[in-house]
């Protein structure tokens, strides 16, 4: 499976949901915003909604600041 996460072409075994790959690339769901082609998934979505070839995901991470 081909993906773009944050502009960069990623190859995947497949299928896989939001939550999966997160867990693939290491990242702490609670930590994060994630768009799926121009669409904010609500973080109880991530675990149901399922990737599909050239989808494009861009993912944020929460910094506090001070």
């Amino acid at each position: 499976m081909e993906l773009v996460v944050n502009g960069e072409n990623t190859r995947l075994k497949g299928p896989l949901t939001v939550e999966g790959l997160l867990k693939v690339l290491g990242i702490d769901p609670e930590t994060v915003v994630v768009e799926l082609n121009l669409k904010i998934l609500k973080r109880e979505d991530h675990r149901e909604e399922a990737l599909n070839s050239g989808d494009t995901i861009e993912i944020i991470q929460m910094v506090d600041g001070g």
